[in-house]
């Protein structure tokens, strides 16, 4: 199965760690959608990303092949069901095929709060290791 980051687990270093059995597969855009910084987690001690539907926007990420482990470690990870909605969408790659995936968004109506530093770094080496700057 295809799992779509768009956070953190775009780092590939961070994601081996949490999912071993994962493999890049593709840059991809989601539609309509774009990454927002919401709550605040005393790890990263500040907002952490999500998504949220907002038309005429794209969030861009990866694409990893996932085993059913992985999965699992990710709903863990995430807070599945109770913290976070797991999402079946479909993302489009740079050749503009359609790759049915799932991702994550948090639930609730957290307001919008700055991430750390740290946080952020995180997520610019994941956008180094895609390819997506």
């Amino acid at each position: 199965m295809y799992y779509f980051a768009y956070g953190t687990d775009l780092n590939r270093k961070l994601i081996k760690e949490r999912c071993p059995d994962s493999v890049p597969k593709y840059t991809a855009k989601l539609p309509n959608y774009k990454v927002v910084f919401t709550g605040w987690l005393r790890k990263w001690r500040g907002g952490t990303a999500t998504i949220k539907f907002s038309q005429h926007d794209k969030v861009r990420g990866g694409v990893y092949e996932i085993s059913e482990k992985d999965l699992s470690r990710l709903d863990s990870l995430e807070g599945y069901p109770n913290n976070s909605n797991r999402l079946n969408i479909t993302v489009f790659t740079l050749d503009d095929e359609a790759v049915q995936a799932i991702t994550y968004s948090k639930t609730g109506r957290e307001e919008e709060s700055k991430p750390s530093p740290e946080y952020l770094a995180i997520i610019q080496q994941g956008y180094r290791d895609w390819r997506l700057f």
